[in-house]
């Protein structure tokens, strides 16, 4: 970065009394040597797994319009045992595009979050082109709501080598350039309603797998919180409930939901008209565990479910 073009310290977003330095474009200062307006996420660096569409590709367009540069990771390719489809490299290229409308950058990783060496080769390789991270959104997941095959060993390793495996995976990937950049962080670690309840199971492996994973997840969100505190880094977890994703808006869920209705799966929301919740909505509950706001909490479990686990 050229000294001449480093506008004015500013308050950076993890710790009052810190200041990182912002690029000010050349001839965007006002008379007074102002910047323009920033976005709470100025300067950092947000790695987010599970980018290529759903509630990844929110949170991604998300922090870059608040100002982050984006590290967008997706396996993009199908696995055997879940039976949908999942996103596409096609898929994480129009999270790109539509990170860089926001004026951001996104660097594409392909990768298997259950593929540790694999995830730590594309993300050592985004951090030398971008720098090191601020931001980790550990989002990545699959599901087999409907297969209801109480033996389906391949689905429930697929299911917890993705939803819990993958996410320890993530942290490993990537704390050690959050570690090293000194300015501290945020790791938002997406578990689910299931992370917090029972309530839906139906004896399936697949329902099985999914809510030991997401119940692990809120395990190691609170371990990482112990660990990582010391560096000023917070973690936390979010859980929503069922979200209007490819992951449960597929051909496979309305066929199995249609021949043996099990709502509960979804939802028991105490707010009306909420069966189903829009990615935006856990997307808003992300950008406030990831920014400045809510600087003081680490180690919390946030339901966005309007109310399926308080009933």
């Amino acid at each position: 970065m050229e000294t001449d073009r480093l506008g004015p310290e500013r308050p950076g977003p993890w710790t009052r009394g810190r200041v990182f330095r912002f690029a000010a474009p050349t001839g965007s200062a006002g008379p007074s040597g102002s910047l323009p307006p920033v976005g709470e996420l100025d300067n950092t660096i947000a790695v987010i797994t599970g980018a290529a569409r759903g509630q990844g590709r929110s949170h991604a367009v998300a922090l870059a319009e608040q100002g982050a540069d984006i590290i967008g990771v997706d396996m993009c390719a199908d696995v055997e045992a879940i039976p949908y489809p999942l996103a596409t490299r096609e898929d994480l290229d129009e999270t790109g595009r539509l990170v860089a409308a926001t004026g951001r950058r996104m660097v594409p990783v392909v990768a298997d979050v259950r593929n540790l060496a694999q995830l730590e080769a594309g993300v050592a390789g985004a951090v030398a082109e971008v720098g090191d991270i601020d931001i980790v959104v550990a989002n990545a997941g699959v599901v087999a709501i409907g297969n209801r095959d109480p033996h389906a060993e391949d689905v429930y390793t697929a299911i917890v080598e993705t939803n819990l495996n993958g996410v320890w995976h993530t942290l490993l990937a990537t704390v050690p350039s959050m570690i090293r950049n000194g300015r501290g962080g945020s790791i938002v670690l997406v578990s689910s309603s299931q992370g917090l309840t029972g309530r839906g199971g139906d004896g399936s492996a697949a329902m099985f797998g999914y809510a030991a994973a997401k119940h692990g997840v809120v395990g190691l969100m609170r371990s990482a919180a112990s660990a990582y505190g010391p560096h000023r880094i917070r973690v936390n977890s979010v859980h929503p409930g069922g979200v209007a994703t490819p992951m449960i808006l597929n051909e496979f869920v309305a066929a199995k939901m249609m021949e043996s209705p099990n709502p509960s799966v979804l939802s028991q929301a105490l707010i009306p008209d909420a069966p189903i919740i829009d990615p935006k909505e856990v997307t808003e509950a992300v950008l406030w565990l990831v920014g400045p706001r809510s600087r003081f909490v680490t180690g919390v479990t946030l339901p966005v479910d309007a109310g399926h686990v308080a009933t």
